[in-house]
């Protein structure tokens, strides 16, 4: 594939900018702040993670462990976890050989092992992760007995970013991209691809962190509503209108304490994805 360092880091911070600049329902982003974070919490959280997701040739979980690190000791609190989960291996992967890039994903998933696990572990507990409880199996709050990815196949059921590991982050490939795609392709510029690919993880499973700390049945019913939302918006013209319905959709689930984050962290993965193959045929990447 081979990108550079300063490639990797240039996708991951403008994966993540353009996730904080879109109008996401429920979670924190430019036009409105919630559950008591900032956008620029999170911009913050980029700037200090973005050299420890791209670290050459670190295993993925150094990647992790490092960049929750940093981000703990910057902003004080938990504002990246999931998408460091996400974004480190597809990271090292960026530095893999094959000229596939899933190939290079599916190796480096491989290729990880108990001290992945370990620094993984570690990184959650330090994340603190809100309506983490416990697990039968490989529980985080105790010493991981296998690798990183037999633990991950083990939570796939129960959690979105899990189950990424344990398929090849397949969600990412044939169902971000794709969103983000046929958006683009209907002329959708600006934030509103970014919305879609949202919207689309929002309204097709229910979200592993609501799911987490208000249980399965809440994050049901907003993955139901989050489809007629999206249906809504896309048959929308007026964009004013647009961003009216989203943030009124905003504001009920911020009411209510309810943050999509695992529908947002699967976003900055795609658009990382994304911005990494761009790179891959532009040398402007770096600019």
């Amino acid at each position: 594939m081979t990108l550079t360092r300063q490639q990797i880091m240039t996708a991951y911070l403008d994966a993540c900018r353009a996730e904080i600049e879109a109008l996401k329902p429920g979670n924190v982003h430019r036009f409105a702040d919630g559950h008591r974070m900032t956008a620029g919490q999170f911009l913050e959280s980029a700037e200090v993670s973005a050299p420890l997701v791209s670290e050459p040739h670190a295993s993925v979980g150094r990647r992790v462990l490092g960049a929750v690190a940093a981000t703990r000791e910057r902003v004080g609190t938990n504002t990246n976890l999931g998408i460091l989960l996400l974004c480190a291996p597809l990271a090292k992967a960026a530095e893999g050989a094959s000229a596939h890039f899933r190939d290079n994903l599916r190796r480096t998933l491989d290729e990880m092992d108990a001290d992945d696990a370990r620094d993984v572990f570690a990184a959650i507990r330090l994340g603190n992760p809100g309506g983490l409880g416990s697990a039968e199996e490989q529980d985080v709050r105790e010493e991981p007995t296998v690798s990183l990815l037999e633990a991950m196949h083990m939570a796939a059921g129960r959690d979105m970013i899990a189950r990424q590991y344990a398929t090849g982050f397949s969600d990412i490939f044939a169902g971000g991209l794709t969103a983000w795609e046929q958006a683009a392709d209907r002329g959708e510029d600006g934030m509103w691809p970014t919305v879609f690919v949202y919207l689309h993880f929002l309204s097709s499973f229910p979200d592993s962190h609501i799911g987490r700390k208000h249980g399965i049945d809440l994050a049901e019913e907003v993955r139901k509503e989050a489809e007629t939302i999206r249906q809504m918006v896309r048959q929308e013209t007026d964009l004013t209108r647009r961003e009216e319905v989203l943030l009124s959709f905003d504001k009920r689930l911020k009411d209510r304490d309810i943050n999509p984050g695992t529908s947002a962290d699967l976003t900055v993965a795609t658009l990382f994805v994304r911005n990494m193959n761009f790179g891959l045929h532009n040398s402007d990447l770096n600019a």
